[in-house]
């Protein structure tokens, strides 16, 4: 049955929990770990839960300043091509993401910006994975040399907005987080959903002093 009701908070949709009864970690690779947990259901009968347990994540939106968002191509070997991504990458231990977004795009495109807004998170993969993608907006880039990982192979892009826009129904753009940071570029530049820039120097500050992106003063 369809119900007719405002969007609700989690901390309030108390009658859809799942309660963890015991855990087990099955496997454990470099940075990923796959738990087996059994759980209690809301109408007491009790199931099986595999998934995979993730560092966490950044995506970055870089914006020169002629409008044009800077993406990546990279081959993804579980797909079998080459997928245009925005920048992106995995926390180190310990590391902001605040942090993690900076050297992301410093390594993989040799940009360093000025500017930076937080805008929101992703669950990418909700239904196997408790991984958690901070997207990231980013201008006032200058360019350097890039520094990317061993092994690692990837061209650097700068697209307009629109051209990549298009590339979308044409399948050409298939990444969920690519997808998803699209629709928050598309509702930033029309002025719908508001963000706050702050100079990198800022953020840097309070993620350095450990308060969590998110939680500064009139941050987005």
């Amino acid at each position: 049955m369809v119900e007719s009701s405002p969007l609700l908070p989690d901390r309030q949709v108390t009658h859809l929990r799942e309660r963890t009864l015991a855990s087990a970690c099955v496997w454990r690779g470099h940075f990923l770990s796959v738990h087996c947990d059994e759980v209690t259901l809301p109408d007491g009968r009790r199931a099986s839960r595999e998934y995979v347990r993730h560092p966490g994540a950044v995506l970055i939106v870089p914006a020169l300043p002629d409008g044009r968002l800077v993406v990546e191509r990279q081959y993804r070997y579980s797909v079998r091509q080459a997928v245009i991504e925005f920048p992106a990458g995995k926390r180190d231990p310990r590391e902001s993401s605040f942090r993690c977004a900076q050297r992301e795009l410093w390594e993989e495109t040799g940009y360093r910006a000025a500017q930076w807004a937080r805008v929101g998170v992703l669950h990418p993969t909700i239904g196997y994975s408790d991984e958690v993608i901070e997207i990231w907006f980013a201008r006032g880039l200058q360019a350097g040399e890039r520094r990317l990982d061993d092994g690692e192979f990837l061209d650097v892009l700068a697209v307009p907005p629109d051209e990549l826009l298009a590339a979308v129904p044409r399948g050409e753009v298939t990444d969920g987080k690519t997808l998803t940071a699209l629709l928050w570029w598309q509702n930033v530049a029309s002025g719908a959903w508001p963000i706050d820039w702050r100079d990198a120097a800022a953020w840097a500050s309070e993620a350095d002093a450990g308060i969590p992106a998110g939680e500064q003063e009139g941050a987005a």
